[in-house]
């Protein structure tokens, strides 16, 4: 069956049933209650420690085919999802489905266990080794599914999966389950990714390096939710967090790309008092976020609240009064983590407040723009950011769909070749997000605006920026380059792309060759 997007989508997905992407808001919840949740009760003389991961498998009861969740405020520095396979491992287990936020190059030993049968599902964004892995096809014994931050927790509470263990990483907690991400010997950020699953899990953990008397704060994750703690020397190493992004870029290219992107947003009608917006950790958005930090203060604009992925950058904003608040789901580097500490107009946010589609609000509704990256654009403005030209899975979604969806003006900034490959292309490999929700398209070409916003290209031309129609910057790219093969895709879906509502908007398949 075509979905809206008009891919291809089967009408099951290895033992799951498919419900098509209509469109970014066509749906609307199914039933009338969340999923049911696990009646807990601690004796009052519980003492809730124990001596290893090990041992908490045991107490947990874990067995065979059991669906374990992690989060990744660690991002490239997480220790537990490693720590808590091998031990599995050890234990004979088999069949497991991993429910983590995001994978990561530091999780490369999953590669192992998928090949030794530990691992046979995995429903989560898997950035690097991993997902270049499964992309060879004949990994898992069901195709990945990757989800939005957003579309996670809804995936959750809907009861679309049920978490039989979660193992929260957590750099402080106290004996009673209490635990939190910003304080202790190796803070990373906030861990409210990990919110959902301690409320609907059958067996929550809680993995630290820094056990504390009680009790802790902030309770990020709270002690009514806590099964076990166990105590190890490491759980990550908040170095890695930024794994190497986390710079302004120095390329003339990509600065030009980011100067336009201020300047499209100075020129729109939202740059005004109480303007909000969110950036991300990537050098054209960090760049993009410090021009338009110059042009508030330049106008006298005060922001209402800034979003990330707390930043360096962005909270060199707060500290400067050119916005009131920044709400924050994951910290890029230390300065946010210090600052969510000391600045009482940080504030932490969970997936569910910034993203949840199936919610009485969402914050990502409430932004008035967006700079976001891409892998690929196409003609219809359609955005992968999932796989590349040659068809491998090498990235996730994290906020990219929920932000889109939300935002009032979304950019898309990418420059128009990768070395010597287009990026603008006539249909994008993978969609992960639908055109409808993308506004404009900004390149070092120029920019290119979504025919539905007319309104928005009059402002921008009115402005005197270089606007012109995204299938004139395309072709004016592909002159200069050679014309360059494409992947050969086989039957076997390896992955499915979910869009925020549940329901699928594309899929990935086995990459076979090249043409």
């Amino acid at each position: 069956m075509r979905n809206a997007v008009d891919r291809e989508i089967p009408e099951r997905i290895g033992s799951r049933e498919v419900r098509p992407f209509e469109g970014a808001f066509a749906t609307s919840p199914k039933g009338t209650q969340k999923a049911a949740r696990t009646m807990k009760h601690a004796p009052r003389d519980e003492d809730k420690v124990l001596p290893s991961i090990d041992a908490a498998i045991e107490a947990c009861g874990l067995s065979d085919g059991a669906t374990l969740s992690f989060h990744h405020s660690f991002r490239d520095g997480d220790r537990v999802i490693n720590l808590v396979l091998e031990a599995c491992a050890k234990r004979g287990l088999k069949g497991l489905r991993l429910f983590p936020t995001a994978l990561f190059p530091a999780h490369k030993a999953v590669i192992d266990h998928i090949e030794s049968g530990v691992v046979s599902r995995i429903e989560g964004s898997m950035n690097g080794p991993v997902g270049a892995f499964v992309s060879q096809g004949g990994k898992l014994a069901e195709p990945a599914v990757l989800r939005s931050h957003g579309g996670r927790w809804r995936a959750i509470e809907a009861g679309d999966v049920h978490i039989d263990v979660a193992f929260i990483a957590a750099p402080q907690a106290d004996p009673y389950g209490n635990a939190t991400g910003i304080r202790g010997k190796t803070p990373c950020g906030p861990i409210g990714f990990s919110a959902a699953d301690a409320l609907y899990a059958d067996k929550t953990v809680v993995v630290t390096n820094d056990l504390v008397p009680y009790p802790v704060y902030p309770m990020e994750i709270t002690q009514s939710c806590v099964d076990h703690l166990v105590v190890v020397d490491e759980i990550g190493d908040p170095e890695n967090i930024a794994s190497g992004t986390l710079q302004l870029t120095k390329s003339p290219t990509r600065l030009r790309i980011a100067r336009l992107t201020a300047e499209a947003v100075m020129a729109s009608e939202r740059f005004v008092d109480g303007f909000s917006f969110q950036g991300g950790a990537g050098g054209i958005s960090l760049a993009v976020t410090k021009y338009l930090g110059d042009a508030m203060e330049e106008a006298g604009i005060v922001g209402s609240f800034g979003m990330g992925g707390g930043t360096k950058l962005l909270v060199d904003l707060l500290h400067r009064g050119l916005i009131r608040t920044i709400l924050d789901g994951q910290a890029f580097d230390l300065d946010a983590i210090a600052s969510i500490r000391e600045d009482a107009g940080h504030v932490m946010i969970d997936p569910g407040f910034y993203a949840n589609y199936d919610s009485r609000g969402c914050a990502t509704y409430q932004l008035d723009a967006a700079f976001l990256g891409a892998t690929e654009v196409d003609l219809n403005f359609n955005v992968n950011v999932n796989t590349h030209s040659d068809g491998l899975l090498l990235h996730g979604i994290g906020g990219h769909q929920d932000v889109a969806a939300g935002a009032g003006m979304t950019l898309i900034t990418v420059p128009t070749l990768r070395g010597r490959i287009p990026v603008i292309v006539d249909s994008v490999t993978t969609v992960t997000t639908p055109g409808e929700t993308v506004d404009v398209i900004v390149t070092e070409r120029g920019l290119a605006v979504n025919p539905r916003r007319d309104d928005l290209k009059a402002r921008l031309v009115n402005a005197g920026l270089p606007v012109r129609p995204l299938e004139e910057i395309k072709a004016e790219a592909e002159r200069l380059v050679q014309p360059i093969g494409k992947p050969v895709f086989g039957d076997e879906i390896i992955a499915a792309i979910e869009w925020r509502d549940g329901t699928v908007i594309d899929v990935v398949r086995k990459v076979e060759g090249w043409e």
